[in-house]
């Protein structure tokens, strides 16, 4: 008898690439189990440019989300927008998790909550990676504010190499597999890891395990992470086939 499991996405209003990323994931791994199934439910906040005016004002609505996602009775919340938490300050990826659960307490009862941010720190440091090169499609300043948070959460970046994209809806439309070409230009000699994609707007699921296998390195995504630790939550094996390493059922 298959279970049936309903995962809650709290994205910005313009994201496209989670609600199509996330679900392919566990749908290949459906697929493979034939055990479990997924169904997905959306709240949006509202954020067109990736400022840190408008991701500060768009992380206001989340309690919104959160509390719109309980109503659907989802067994876990995944909210969905890395450097709208990184450029809160150090260690607010937990603050928020916190925050949002007791939102959910107050509708219907406890839901677990996974933000990409917290996802991404966890996943590398399940790698056992301490120094990592990283890609993302920020301006250099905001690169600069997610070295800095994981620097303070023990994770040395050691390259990165920012895309300068400031439009969101653009950010979706980027060729995950152009990735691969960039990849080849990160410093990799110092890395125990590779982050290809640093926020969960960048497509870059239909590449990672190719880089992967091309660098020799561990490769994750910010969008991988999110899917390993929304498995871990429904107390189900974090594995999924073709996604890296971290999804590989090795951890």
């Amino acid at each position: 008898m298959s279970e049936n499991y309903r995962v809650g996405l709290i994205v910005p209003s313009s994201n496209t690439t989670m609600e199509t990323e996330i679900p392919a994931m566990l749908q290949w791994r459906q697929k493979e189990t034939e055990e479990e199934k997924f169904t997905f439910h959306s709240s949006r906040m509202r954020m067109k440019h990736v400022t840190q005016e408008e991701l500060k004002k768009m992380d206001s609505d989340s309690d919104r989300c959160a509390a719109e996602l309980t109503d659907a009775r989802c067994d876990v919340l995944a909210y969905a927008c890395l450097i709208a938490i990184m450029c809160q300050g150090p260690g607010y990826h937990a603050v928020s998790q916190e925050r949002l659960e007791n939102v959910t307490a107050e509708t219907a009862g406890r839901v677990p909550v996974v933000s990409s941010a917290g996802a991404l720190i966890d996943g590398i440091k399940l790698l056992g990676a301490k120094k990592v090169a990283i890609i993302t499609p920020y301006m250099k300043p905001l690169t600069n504010m997610v070295i800095e948070y994981l620097n303070t959460s023990g994770i040395e970046v050691t390259d990165s190499i920012s895309l300068e994209v400031s439009d969101n809806l653009e950010v979706g439309k980027l060729d995950p597999m152009n990735l691969i070409n960039i990849a080849d230009k990160l410093d990799i000699s110092n890395a125990d890891a590779v982050v290809l994609s640093a926020c969960v707007q960048m497509p870059s699921l239909p590449a990672i395990q190719n880089v992967e296998d091309r660098l020799g390195l561990p490769v994750i995504s910010a969008a991988t992470a999110t899917v390993y630790h929304i498995l871990k939550s429904l107390k189900l094996e974090p594995v999924v086939p073709n996604a890296g390493r971290l999804l590989s059922g090795q951890f």
